[in-house]
């Protein structure tokens, strides 16, 4: 299966079962939501309004309402995740590239019935990466960053996993409190759910966890600074999972569950050991 490969938005997005057609028009999605978000482009909506040249209340709809689905998720999260910086500057970039992941989803989706599409720590899939083999993505050691710990395997409605840490994606991970968790992946059924959770997670802490987990719909696998793995009832197998000839790497872990989840005692030393 062919890779397609193009940086964007600071990071690098890979595409796996797609034409190169396909490719172009995701490459379209991201470039747009790029050139209306970026905070690096001064001729960007969201720079001028960081600027004060443009007022939030004049900007396109659009980013108006991204703006709003950012504050929902705040709401949601009980300001664990915010669209706000610490200086007041309006940051979407906790939402922005899983938006454009799952718009480029839907495009993909119109054209092909098995595809991967990763970026900077986010991965959407559809189908299998062979029959009967379904998408897997290996869980990374936040300690060791050439060390999987364990391994997700996607599939049905499970089709969207995100990684968040203090080394991949502290840009727009702003702290409430002392760091309790170094790195978060959660697994959901759709991307943005599962990128907030994962930045979320980072940003807050153990009651945090156990809140934003407590409905039961997305696994989660967290590490602590101190070697600590935090996994939900359906993320602890991953742990000891062995990593499958379809995996592919992703800089970061799964994310947390709540009251029943499995605390696993693991250090730096024993967690290298486990990824097989």
């Amino acid at each position: 299966m062919s890779v397609l490969t193009f940086e964007t938005m600071g990071t690098v997005v890979s595409l796996r079962g797609a034409t190169p057609e396909a490719a172009s028009a995701v490459r379209a999605v991201f470039a747009g939501y790029d050139h209306r978000y970026s905070l690096w482009d001064p001729a960007s909506v969201l720079s001028r309004i960081a600027a004060g040249s443009l007022r939030l209340s004049d900007a396109p709809t659009a980013v108006r309402d991204v703006y709003a689905l950012a504050l929902s998720w705040r709401d949601r999260t009980g300001g664990a995740f915010t669209p706000h910086r610490p200086d007041g500057v309006i940051d979407l970039s906790g939402v922005v590239k899983a938006l454009a992941i799952r718009d480029a989803g839907e495009v993909l989706d119109t054209g092909t019935d098995a595809w991967m599409l990763s970026a900077g720590g986010d991965v959407l899939v559809r189908g299998t990466h062979r029959p009967d083999e379904p998408w897997s993505v290996g869980v990374v050691d936040p300690g060791r960053r050439d060390t999987v710990v364990g391994v997700v395997r996607l599939g049905g409605s499970r089709r969207a996993v995100a990684t968040s840490g203090t080394a991949e994606r502290g840009e727009h991970i702003w702290r409430r409190s002392a760091p309790v968790f170094v790195q978060a992946t959660v697994v959901a059924d759709d991307v943005l759910t599962a990128d907030v959770l994962a930045t979320a997670v980072v940003a807050g802490d153990e009651d945090d966890l156990r809140r934003l987990t407590a409905d039961g719909d997305v696994d989660v696998l967290a590490f602590t600074a101190d070697g600590l793995v935090w996994a939900t009832p359906g993320a602890a197998p991953w742990v000891s999972s062995a990593l499958g000839p379809g995996a592919v790497p992703v800089a970061g872990p799964l994310e947390q569950p709540p009251m029943g989840r499995a605390q696993l005692g693991v250090d730096p030393s024993s967690r290298a050991s486990s990824a097989s």
